[in-house]
């Protein structure tokens, strides 16, 4: 049995990464398991939340015309479709970016008590600032993390890119410190372009990280709570055929990644290891994908994905198949221990 009826998937975002938001929300939605719960489709961008489609218990899906989708009232978190009120009794947060990967969203949720998929609004917030998500793992000591510099908007660029120069290795990588999808990256090899490609990333956020880059080998692996424990999926070695795994690589078919991680025993072992106490240690909720780079020296730790992508060709999905069990059985999971 069910702890809940209807369950409203959200998706798009105020972010540059709505489109993909988009893709994976709808991917969730057309998942979840019709015959136990209502499903509801909303698209919520810039403070209008639209129902998009609903799909009732065994039933077909309804798609609303834009010009004519039911909008969500965010007194209550309910909507008026097809002649009846409906209260959303969970929320499936599919949005990458702000508001629903930075705790906006989770805190909106919590102060109306409405259970979600999620980690917490304070987790959120923290894993979300890739500077304050390092400095957050960096002090717990489990896993290593990458030398970087931290640069504001206003910053001098003398200032700055002379702090870089004597703190850092190139290359490095210039990354917002709260986005996704590698919109705003740079991968700089000189001081010269240093400048550029910092104002580039200043386009998504008034924050960047300049980030000693890291040879070795590219791995993720994701943790989710089944309700007795955390549990790890098969991890993922990404090997890309561009400089690095950017916006091209992961949605333009220009990588391998390959399910499960072609490493040692030790290596998985210790994957796995740092996997669950990070994903314990931020009081995560939900499936959360970590992000690492195996170098010769050890493990360095990248950053952690609250709402990993979802999409029917993103990790996630892929880690699902290979553990073995159905995306409906998955969500189902995540839906009923969240």
């Amino acid at each position: 049995m069910s702890k809940y009826k209807s369950i409203a998937v959200i998706y798009g975002s105020d972010s540059s990464e709505w489109e993909v938001s988009c893709r994976s929300g709808e991917f969730v939605a057309a998942s979840l398991d019709d015959t136990v719960y209502d499903i509801y489709e909303i698209f919520a961008r810039f403070g209008s939340w639209q129902l998009v489609a609903c799909r009732k218990r065994n039933a077909m899906r309804i798609l609303f015309p834009e010009e004519a989708r039911p909008q969500v009232d965010k007194n209550d978190f309910s909507v008026q479709v097809l002649g009846e009120k409906v209260k959303f009794d969970f929320a499936y947060i599919v949005q990458h970016g702000a508001p629903g990967e930075n705790g906006l969203l989770q805190g909106y949720l919590e102060m109306l008590s409405v259970p979600y998929s999620s980690c917490s609004s304070y987790a959120s917030t923290i894993a979300f600032n890739k500077y304050a998500c390092k400095s957050y793992v960096r002090d717990r000591g489990l896993v290593k993390c990458a030398p970087d510099v931290l640069v504001h908007r206003g910053d001098s660029p003398a200032e700055y890119t002379k702090k870089i120069v004597s703190e850092l290795k190139f290359p490095v990588f210039v990354k917002p410190t709260q986005g996704g999808s590698s919109f705003g990256v740079t991968r700089v090899t000189d001081s010269s372009s240093l400048a550029d490609a910092v104002q580039y990333a200043f386009t998504e956020d008034p924050m960047v990280l300049v980030e000693q880059g890291i040879s070795g080998r590219e791995l993720t692996c994701a943790a989710y709570f089944d309700g007795t424990g955390v549990q790890i999926l098969p991890p993922i070695e990404i090997v890309s055929d561009n400089e690095y795994f950017d916006y091209d690589a992961k949605y333009n078919g220009h990588s391998q990644e390959i399910c499960p991680a072609p490493i040692n025993e030790a290596e998985t072992a210790e994957l796995k290891s740092t996997t669950k106490a990070l994903y314990s240690y931020f009081g995560c909720k939900g499936v959360v994908r970590m992000d690492y780079i195996l170098a010769p020296d050890g493990l360095y730790f990248l950053e952690t994905n609250t709402i990993p992508g979802m999409t029917s060709a993103s990790l996630v999905p892929k880690m699902v198949r290979q553990a073995g069990l159905s995306m409906t059985d998955f969500l189902s999971l995540i839906v009923e221990n969240s």
